[in-house]
């Protein structure tokens, strides 16, 4: 009986924390869209200031998913750390609305940030500990499906209410907007709190040190294909530049974005399934060589229509990739170590967006828009052959 009851606590931890991020993404999504309209036309500031804000909160989520990782690693605990990041997003977005200036609406992004960061590793080794090893795939790609759904429909949401709200000028349209959003965010702090249960893991010691020893075998390699990958993963704002020098027209943009979630949303799962019965590895190097091919026909593009199919292809890509990789540091980390590895993983992809984003807008300017599209395919090429080179995953 005993058994059967932890069998039962797994299971339904696997599917909690999926609506968790569904109303996570939900809620953050519903921001986006309109956050830099909000900054720039109703706060009135500065390109630079917008950009100084949205990096900071960047540099935070990555520090934040390090130090959330190890900590939760050190205490052998989850589901708390998990709880607090969503409660400091939750708290970061209500309060939006609230804004009256840079200070205040940096430093409550600001703890949205920390809340992103925070919750993001020890929740995905929360997720690992839930899960079988043979269905390690099905349950990351769970989580992905959903999160992807609710990012799908935020920015559907928010369009929706900006026509409900259409007789309210804007300051108090999207400051409603940001009220529903946070209130929605609160969702995810009743899931936690009262259907997740803590998997206990092994407490490693009392100390908060950085251990470096999670950096070999064959994690250490996964890092390194991964590294080299990612510096040819540009920001996909690069992508919605591409679309535009080709004739799609701005007002057509966020229903392209909205096929690419759908795809990226209803083939996670398939995805994981059959990283399950083929290997983590083979499903990886098959999204990565259709990176390849989409990232060429983005080179390659000269119609609008051309648009439209790669961004659904990039669908496919993502659902092969991002929640795989996941369950493939899950399969080749130990437990009492996979938060700092998620950590650690989690934070090197968004740290190296930056020099990947920089590489691609030099490559634009100085040589073609067509450039970053070819530096990326030709990474994602190496990433192949190295990941099948260095034989990454467990028998």
């Amino acid at each position: 009986m005993e058994n059967k009851g932890i069998k039962n606590n797994e299971n339904n931890n696997i599917k909690v924390l999926g609506w968790v991020a569904f109303f996570g993404g939900l809620s953050q999504d519903m921001i986006v869209p309109i956050l830099p309209t909000f900054y720039t036309q109703i706060l009135g500031l500065s390109k630079e200031m917008v950009g100084l804000i949205e990096g900071s909160v960047t540099t935070v989520v990555s520090l934040m998913r390090i130090i959330s990782g190890i900590i939760s690693d050190k205490i052998g605990k989850r589901k708390s750390i998990v709880f607090i990041g969503y409660l400091f997003s939750a708290i970061g977005r209500v309060l939006l609305p609230l804004s009256n200036g840079a200070a205040m609406v940096f430093g409550l992004r600001l703890v949205d940030g920390i809340g992103k960061g925070t919750k993001d590793a020890p929740r995905d080794a929360l997720v690992a500990k839930s899960s079988k090893m043979k269905n390690m795939g099905f349950s990351f790609g769970f989580q992905r499906m959903l999160d992807t759904l609710g990012s799908f429909l935020g920015p559907l949401i928010t369009a929706g209410l900006m026509i409900l709200f259409a007789k309210y000028i804007d300051s108090i349209k999207y400051r409603l907007i940001f009220l529903i959003a946070g209130l929605v965010a609160f969702i995810t702090i009743i899931l936690i709190g009262l259907f997740v249960v803590e998997q206990n893991g092994e407490r490693v010691s009392s100390s908060f040190k950085l251990d470096l020893s999670v950096f070999k075998g064959k994690f250490l390699l996964f890092f390194i294909v991964m590294l080299i990958f990612t510096l040819g993963n540009s920001s996909d704002a690069f992508l919605i530049l591409r679309a535009r020098s080709v004739g799609v027209k701005d007002s057509t943009i966020p229903i392209i974005i909205a096929m690419f979630n759908l795809f990226y949303a209803l083939l996670s799962v398939p995805s994981g399934v059959l990283s399950d019965k083929i290997g983590r590895v083979n499903v990886i190097r098959l999204g990565w060589i259709i990176y390849a091919v989409t990232y060429l026909g983005f080179a390659l593009a000269k119609l609008p229509w051309h648009i439209w199919v790669l961004y659904a292809i990039y669908g496919v890509y993502y659902s092969t990739t991002e929640g795989v990789a996941k369950s493939l540091v899950a399969h080749i980390v130990d437990d009492s170590n996979r938060g700092t590895a998620f950590g650690l993983y989690n934070a090197s992809m968004g740290l190296l967006a930056l020099p990947a984003s920089f590489i691609a807008g030099y490559l634009w300017d100085k040589v073609s828009p067509a450039a970053p599209f070819y530096f990326g395919a030709i990474c994602s090429i190496m990433a192949v052959f190295l990941i099948t080179l260095f034989k990454i995953e467990k028998s």
